[in-house]
């Protein structure tokens, strides 16, 4: 409603007709869970290079997994992560893996996994060389429940029983990837070590991320710091891993050490690649913080058509970047919020229904040229 003017003037009014533009979450800062002998613990402490976290939590001396795994992160493209220290004393616990599955105890007091809980601004997460089936249920777990994460696990070391085909895997989920093997890199206290990939690969994810966008899959990239492998994987190996969404690590002549895989854990075809459920993890956070403007408006077609305007937009740039596919932004995307979508008893409710479809890019996994014979002096047409 309009000011009262209570004399003759020239007066003017700030008017909000613009759209409200939705901004891209980040996709690729890190929460790192492991156990080092110093630093705080169960407390996440923010790190964007090296040198801070061994401030806080020292360097490949004091811990067997986690330092590595950062400095990997860091050396591979990473820019921002949260570590989390659990401590190596566990021997209160039934198991280690209590110390990270964690403990509820309200804000500022959870410990392990649930003190993530605090930390909004986490997309993926990673507890560097921890292959208890306890553990890594547990990460999916905190992954599925916070619904914008993307867990990264590690294979065990050594292959116990059997070749890759009796290879262990973690249970069914869209929300996490598995690497195999484990790298061989340079410890300057005991020389070359393995050391588990979960850390590298977050790096990588975050400098494919920052260089081509969060839709591209991170693979066919080279694992930087990377010096060998504890297992040679051959074709036919992978030919074994692959279907069941275990994610090569592997050498190659002339083009070093990179990463051949780009699935994730889920049995279901629709969620196969980790490009796919990652760009709907942001498109889907991206939408829930860019419109909350739109709670307690007039539930009615000019608030229909503003979330319309604002989520096309938002679709269209997505599309333009080359994260969507279609020749044409009908093909690639569509919003929907209307009298249909909101008929007189979903208003009733209180609630404002649109709905949105995607068609996002996969990658060429699989590229198949075919070569045939052309008939000498014939017409090619033929």
């Amino acid at each position: 409603m309009a000011t009262s003017y209570l004399s003759p003037g020239v007066y003017v009014e700030e008017v909000d007709r613009g759209s409200k533009p939705l901004e891209m979450v980040g996709t690729s800062t890190v929460g790192f869970i492991g156990e080092s002998s110093v630093g705080p613990i169960n407390e996440p402490v923010f790190c964007t290079n090296w040198s801070t976290f061994t401030k806080h939590f020292g360097d490949f001396q004091h811990s067997e997994y986690l330092a590595h795994a950062v400095y990997g992160f860091f050396n591979n493209g990473g820019g921002r992560c949260f570590v989390l220290n659990t401590g190596t004393d566990w021997s209160q616990y039934a198991s280690k893996a209590a110390l990270y599955i964690g403990s509820d105890n309200g804000p500022g007091t959870r410990t392990g996994l649930k003190a993530f809980e605090d930390v909004e601004e986490i997309n993926i997460v990673v507890a560097p060389g921890q292959t208890d089936p306890a553990i890594q249920d547990s990460i999916l777990s905190h992954c599925e429940n916070m619904r914008y994460r993307f867990a990264v696990l590690d294979s065990p070391e050594v292959i116990e029983k059997g070749g890759v085909d009796k290879l262990p895997k973690p249970r069914d989920s869209k929300y996490g990837a598995y690497y195999f093997p484990w790298i061989e890199v340079y410890d300057p206290y005991k020389g070359n070590v393995f050391q588990p990939p979960s850390g590298y690969m977050a790096g990588i994810y975050a400098r494919v991320d920052g260089e081509r966008g969060v839709h591209k899959a991170p693979a066919n990239e080279l694992v930087r710091g990377a010096l060998g492998l504890k297992y040679a994987i051959t074709k036919g190996e992978q030919d074994i891993l692959n279907p069941k969404g275990i994610n090569a690590i592997r050498a190659f002549n002339n083009r070093g050490i990179r990463v051949w895989g780009a699935r994730t854990i889920s049995s279901d075809a629709s969620w196969r690649y980790i490009n796919v459920r990652r760009l709907f993890n942001m498109v889907e956070q991206s939408i829930e913080i860019g419109t909350q403007w739109a709670v307690f408006e007039p539930n009615d077609q000019r608030l229909w058509k503003r979330i319309t305007r604002d989520l096309s937009a938002f679709l269209m740039r997505l599309w333009r970047q080359g994260a969507l596919f279609g020749k044409t932004p009908e093909e690639a995307f569509y919003v929907k919020c209307d009298e249909e979508t909101n008929p007189p008893e979903v208003i009733d409710a209180g609630q404002l229904i649109c709905e949105i479809g995607m068609c996002p890019v996969k990658p060429a996994e699989f590229v198949v040229f075919r070569i045939g014979q052309m008939p000498s002096g014939g017409d090619v047409s033929e």
